[in-house]
């Protein structure tokens, strides 16, 4: 996480000390997003981050059609038919799996000695594919590394993106597995329940008169005791299902903006327009320009 960023920022004070005002605009919702793809492609694939790269592309051009057909009205069995965004979303898929696959399937070529298949995320899950009634077959292990991707990198990479503004996802959805009471509601089972966190961490009812406001230090006290309820944060969703990758998200988030902060100032460009647009995740539909000055030369 350090190294990668590191590159970045070195490569922005470059940027800066050649201009003449000795600043520079950098948009960085590109390249938060160039970082945290970096960083999972390292940790999830070691030295094979390069061909994981490729696979992660083709997920995240998956992701827009998918976020573009959300939005339609769905008709049961369209799916299966060849239409132009059908067929774009089934040669995606078919890239990706072959990626994904070749890079599994070279690692399995390439086992080490000591009957280990690595340290990388990627390593540790053939480990366990050996044997065992927790092996892992290969398409799971595929399955695997596109969910360590999109948690690791869109949410992480938004999230940089809104530090001071928002959350990266504005909504989360549960099936209820069984009939169930939820306060003075009957939820049938099978029912999807979206959950609008964007709308809860506004919420005054919650976080008081200032829940508009920037105020870090409501957190003083921790996570628990910031609002009047102390799940009312759900950045990581809480319970059985809550994120997974939450403390490799919060270490990456604060390593990055760490290593930012103690080099630069900062200001919001005047180019800047204000226009969230939710596509899975929350994402500046024009970028995000931030002008930087480098702390010392």
């Amino acid at each position: 996480m350090a190294a990668c960023t590191i590159s970045m920022v070195d490569e922005w004070k470059r940027k800066a000390i050649e201009a003449k005002d000795k600043s520079k605009t950098i948009e960085m919702a590109e390249e938060f997003k160039e970082l945290t793809a970096n960083i999972i492609a390292h940790t999830s694939f070691g030295t094979s981050f390069a061909h994981g790269r490729e696979a992660f592309k083709a997920q995240t051009e998956l992701q827009m059609l998918c976020a573009a057909s959300s939005s339609d009205i769905f008709i049961p069995g369209t799916q299966y038919l060849p239409t132009k965004s059908n067929l774009e979303i089934w040669k995606l898929d078919r890239k990706m799996k072959k990626s994904l696959k070749c890079i599994i399937e070279s690692r399995l070529n390439s086992q080490s000695d000591n009957f280990s298949y690595g340290d990388d995320l990627l390593g540790i899950m053939m480990d366990t594919k050996n044997d065992g009634p927790d092996k892992l077959k290969m398409n799971e292990i595929m399955e695997e590394c596109k969910t360590f991707f999109f948690a690791g990198h869109e949410t992480t990479s938004n999230w940089l993106v809104w530090t001071v503004l928002y959350c990266p996802a504005i909504e989360l959805e549960r099936m209820a597995s069984k009939d169930m009471k939820l306060g003075n509601l009957m939820i049938p089972k099978g029912t999807c329940i979206k959950i609008p966190i964007t709308m809860i961490h506004r919420s005054t009812k919650y976080w008081g008169e200032d829940a508009n406001e920037f105020n870090p230090m409501r957190f003083i006290n921790g996570v628990s005791k910031a609002a009047n309820h102390p799940n009312a944060l759900l950045a990581f969703s809480v319970g059985p299902r809550n994120c997974i990758g939450q403390n490799f998200a919060m270490l990456e988030a604060k390593t990055v903006m760490s290593l930012i902060l103690q080099r630069f100032s900062w200001s919001l460009s005047p180019e800047y327009q204000h226009a969230p647009v939710n596509n899975l995740t929350l994402q500046p539909q024009h970028g995000l320009p931030i002008i930087i000055k480098p702390l010392q030369f």
